[in-house]
């Protein structure tokens, strides 16, 4: 409980007439005493804020960007009208920067023995789960003198999962694939190397796809379709090691990496394919394993929202382990790691053949468009000086993708803007040629 600012007011003004007219105690007295009874009655009129009763509900889950609305409803049990300002206290990502102190206040009125509900808009920052701190109240009686304060504990969690922003590339690769199964009406047809169906020849197909002996069964010539392989395995493997912490674009290399694969596990549970996940670093940090196709997605998302970078260096032996034993059979894994020199030739390369041998392997990576830029720039000499370490840290990378191809890796390396729909493409590549 305290004095309010207007009841700090009211004395300061009652000392102006006492200093002029009345100086001592009996005119402290004569404006004091109707001031603490004044108060004395606020505070007894105030309604009690430990007998409020809180509860919460609304969005448990929002896509990071957007916005998510929690309702708390305020019960008031006491014979008391609540007249209060209240503060809904969250982690201080939830806002963006400089609209916490609006978003968290709230001014409401209860009546004696209702309830209101009042909603607070969350726009969280980062990935993970928020959850809700205490909710203070301040409650005034009728003056506004004196006030009675008080928190409650009314626990709530949303999370925040990744944005996935590259499903605007969705819809051009569902319809790339539909090229590949031979399902549109463009003059191509189905690619691949499972036997789909046979059809009558046409001039301009392939005579190795003849069929002689369905020809001989019939009286025209019969071609073999084909399309591309499905029901094959795909192991996501994320590393979320200290390299995966360098920010590209104001984001962590993590970030993109997972925006990445979520588009290759869109694509690929659509062409029937079983995607799993794995993130490691110096231990297993989430594995995503068995889910159907129109469960994998919001598996994943789930998954994905709550990791974190480590600050440590990745475990290439401990993840290596780790992924032949989450795919025993023959698998596509795509390892979004770094193409730096020093992890990939101290780490990957000496594991890398327990992985190719059993499995097709490809390795993508997030490059920074900052170094590209670098590498163009002119006109003094601190810009050529840049774009001399920018040439050399290109040609590092360029050199580390080459040693990884010599191993039979597909490589991609593209900017966060391009990794997933490049890495989609990628995987529709190695589809089309039958290497899954």
């Amino acid at each position: 409980m305290a004095l309010t600012g207007r009841a700090a007011l009211l004395a300061a003004l009652g000392s102006i007439p006492v200093g002029i007219w009345e100086p001592g105690l009996t005119g402290l007295l004569a404006v004091n005493a109707p001031l603490a009874l004044a108060c004395a009655c606020d505070f007894a009129l105030a309604a009690p804020v430990r007998r409020l009763r809180l509860t919460r509900s609304g969005d448990t889950s929002v896509r990071l960007g957007e916005t998510a609305d929690v309702t708390l409803t305020v019960t008031n049990p006491s014979n008391l009208p609540l007249r209060a300002h209240l503060r809904d206290a969250w982690p201080p990502s939830s806002w963006l920067p400089g609209t916490e102190t609006t978003a968290s206040r709230h001014r409401l009125t209860v009546p004696a023995g209702e309830r209101r509900r009042l909603t607070t808009r969350l726009r969280p920052t980062r990935r993970g789960d928020r959850q809700a701190d205490r909710v203070t109240i301040r409650s005034y009686g009728p003056l506004g003198l004196f006030n009675r304060q008080g928190t409650h504990n009314a626990p709530w969690t949303v999370r925040v999962l990744p944005p996935f922003t590259s499903r605007k590339h969705l819809p051009s690769k569902l319809a790339r694939l539909r090229e590949l199964d031979g399902r549109t009406s463009v003059l191509t047809r189905g690619e691949g190397t499972e036997f789909d169906s046979l059809r009558e020849y046409v001039p301009g197909d392939d005579t190795r796809s003849i069929d002689w002996r369905a020809t001989a069964r019939q009286s025209a010539v019969a071609v073999r379709t084909w399309r591309p392989e499905r029901d094959r395995h795909i192991l996501v493997v994320l590393d979320t090691g200290r390299t995966s912490a360098g920010r590209v674009d104001d984001a962590p290399r993590l970030d993109a990496s997972m925006d990445a694969a979520l588009l290759l596990a869109a694509l690929a549970s659509r062409a029937g394919d079983r995607v799993d996940l794995l993130a490691y670093d110096r231990r297993l940090r989430a594995l995503v394993q068995g889910r159907t196709a129109s469960d994998v997605l919001p598996s994943l998302v789930n998954a994905m929202a709550t990791l974190e970078p480590e600050l440590v260096e990745t475990d290439a032996r401990g993840l290596t382990a780790t992924a032949l034993r989450t795919a025993p059979r023959r698998s596509l894994i795509v390892l979004l790691t770094t193409l730096d020199a020093a992890p990939v030739e101290e780490g990957l390369l000496p594991v890398l053949s327990q992985l190719t041998q059993r499995h097709t392997v490809l390795v993508a990576s997030v490059a920074d468009p900052h170094v590209t830029r670098m590498a163009k720039a002119r006109g003094n000499t601190e810009a050529v000086y840049e774009a001399a370490s920018a040439a050399q840290a290109q040609s590092e990378r360029h050199r580390t993708a080459e040693q990884l191809r010599r191993h039979g890796v597909t490589v991609v390396d593209a900017t966060p803007d391009e990794l997933a729909p490049t890495l989609a493409d990628a995987y529709l590549a190695l589809k089309t040629a039958g290497r899954l």
